[in-house]
């Protein structure tokens, strides 16, 4: 067996190799090619009233009722989150923030960055952060918009080699470091605004033709919380780990943003009817939030995230975080006295959150959990660790369910949500409701990685209203999944029904899956659970 001491010293050996045309970029800001950077966005472009712009004087009245209220607002589908982000963008007059864990370089990303440059050309300061594993190329479209006056990118917690020969064998000497990252979500406008859950940025989280389409839920808030989405964001962006785009030679190249510009232009040529058709619906959007059409749900909530440093503690320093997310998970669930609604796209809750959950079960707290089933996850080796803990749920009393993974053939048939059109459709919420009263919604998966390795952010908000909206849309969910029960022996059984079938089906063995896939699983279940 090669020892992994040893596995360092080669790799640190062959990094150090001077190859030709080999690039590295800084990893932190402390690094003295970044002595003479200059910000474009500064302090004092975010010296105005939040309060004082269009999009908060649409709502002028219900944000003046408390200083610390805020609006709610549910988007459930990959369609209308888009459309939301783009007439957000349209109506910023000062600002956007944008932090992403995944920026995909398609089609429906060079639409939205479309929209961001607009805003651009207008005179909004815009803010763009991505993490370097999510993003992957140095030439994506996104890192070329920083060469505009008013745009100004960042990429978080970098790998230094860009060889592609180099760019994984870096994790090994670089491990713990490289291991975590960014996983934040916010599309913070005008201060006032801000979009958060789990979508990053691509088709696949937009767009339900796409092959694998993830069925997520975004909130768009306003109000109170939003300083603090803005508070979290500048704590990133002014981190040392937070790398300028200015640095990566490929995103300086003038011909690359001279094809992108083309690109745009082409899109405006090629898909004229199909452009004005699109500008109509940003339009009907905008119309219908300046006319007050958005079903908000008003209370007060909190904005939390993981401070940027989780990802330079040591191995045992993350294994011992317990950061205000953690803490606030444990306090609402200690509170809660009734009900808990979880749609839960990786679930592994770890033996300490299994007897917190029993213990809840005991004193009469009943959960109903959401989770991917073996065909729907895109993570097989997290389903291999859920699994351990899915018998004990289903015998402490908690109602267990599975996401179907055949979305094509519930379209219209269970209900209008477009985000389950699509032909493979993978759960990605990461949404709770405790008590019917108190919502949480976020990056924030209940997973060791979410847990101990990368940066989340989570939004609770503590709204009757808005919670009983949230907990009918996990009803909803739980209508288009398996339950999972268990027979006389202790085995998973999947009961469930179809659109269209007379009477519901009942699997032995994981639904939708081939023996391949299962054998698959087994074999992620070898991977030590805290590296899921």
């Amino acid at each position: 067996m090669i020892k992994l001491s040893l596995v360092k010293k080669v790799s640190a050996c062959v990094l150090a190799l001077p190859l030709i045309g080999c690039t590295t970029v800084p990893t932190s800001t402390f690094d003295a090619r970044l002595n003479g950077y200059q910000p474009k966005v500064t302090s004092a472009d975010f010296d105005y009233d939040p309060y004082e712009t269009p999009i908060a004087q649409c709502y002028a009245s219900e944000l003046a009722a408390n200083s610390d209220i805020s609006g709610a607002t549910l988007i459930e589908d990959g369609l209308s989150a888009f459309v939301v982000r783009a007439a957000f963008a349209r109506m910023a007059t000062k600002t956007i923030d944008l932090q992403t864990y995944i920026y995909s370089n398609d089609f429906s990303s060079k639409v939205l960055i479309g929209e961001l440059k607009k805003a651009a050309d207008r005179g909004v300061k815009v803010r763009i952060l991505l993490d370097d594993y999510g993003t992957k190329s140095d030439i994506v479209d996104v890192m070329l918009l920083n060469q505009h006056p008013n745009i100004e990118v960042k990429v978080f917690n970098t790998v230094r080699n860009r060889s592609k020969i180099l760019y994984y064998p870096q994790f090994l000497t670089d491990f713990n470091r490289l291991n975590s990252r960014m996983h934040n979500k916010l599309f913070i406008v005008d201060n006032v605004a801000y979009i958060t859950g789990g979508r990053n940025v691509g088709s696949n989280y937009f767009y339900p033709e796409t092959a694998s389409n993830f069925s997520d839920t975004d909130v768009l808030f306003i109000g109170d919380m939003t300083r603090y989405a803005t508070q979290s964001f500048n704590e990133y962006w002014q981190h040392h780990l937070s790398i300028p785009a200015d640095v990566f030679p490929k995103a300086k190249s003038k011909s690359a943003l001279r094809k992108l510009e083309r690109d745009f232009q082409e899109i405006q040529r090629e898909s004229a009817d199909g452009i004005k058709q699109y500008n109509n619906i940003i339009m009907l959007a905008q119309d219908e939030y300046k006319h007050k059409k958005f079903d908000f749900s008003w209370g007060r909530g909190k904005f939390l995230a993981d401070p940027p440093e989780k990802v330079e503690m040591s191995m045992d320093e993350k294994e011992q975080y317990r950061g205000d997310i953690i803490k606030a998970l444990q306090h609402l669930w200690n509170k809660t006295t009734d009900s808990v609604y979880m749609s839960a796209a990786y679930f592994v809750p770890g033996q300490g959150g299994l007897e917190h959950i029993l213990r809840e079960e005991d004193s009469g707290v009943h959960m109903t959990i959401v989770t991917n089933s073996l065909a729907s996850t895109n993570a097989p080796t997290v389903y291999a660790k859920w699994e351990k803990y899915r018998e004990q749920l289903i015998k402490s009393g908690a109602d267990v369910y599975e996401f179907m993974v055949s979305a094509e053939n519930l379209r219209g048939k269970v209900h209008d949500r477009e985000r389950k059109q699509s032909s493979f459709s993978v759960l990605h919420s990461k949404t709770m409701v405790f008590d019917d009263d108190i919502s949480w919604i976020g990056s924030f998966n209940l997973d060791p990685r979410s847990a101990y390795y990368n940066t989340e952010n989570v939004a609770i908000f503590e709204s009757r209203d808005f919670a009983k909206k949230l907990r009918d849309m996990i009803i909803s969910d739980t209508k288009t999944s398996w339950r999972v029960t268990l027979d006389k022996n202790n085995n998973p059984v999947w009961t469930g029904m179809r659109p269209g079938d007379t009477k519901p089906r009942t699997h032995k063995c994981a639904p939708d899956t081939s023996l391949m896939r299962r054998l698959w699983k087994s074999i992620c279940n070898l991977v030590p659970e805290k590296f899921v």
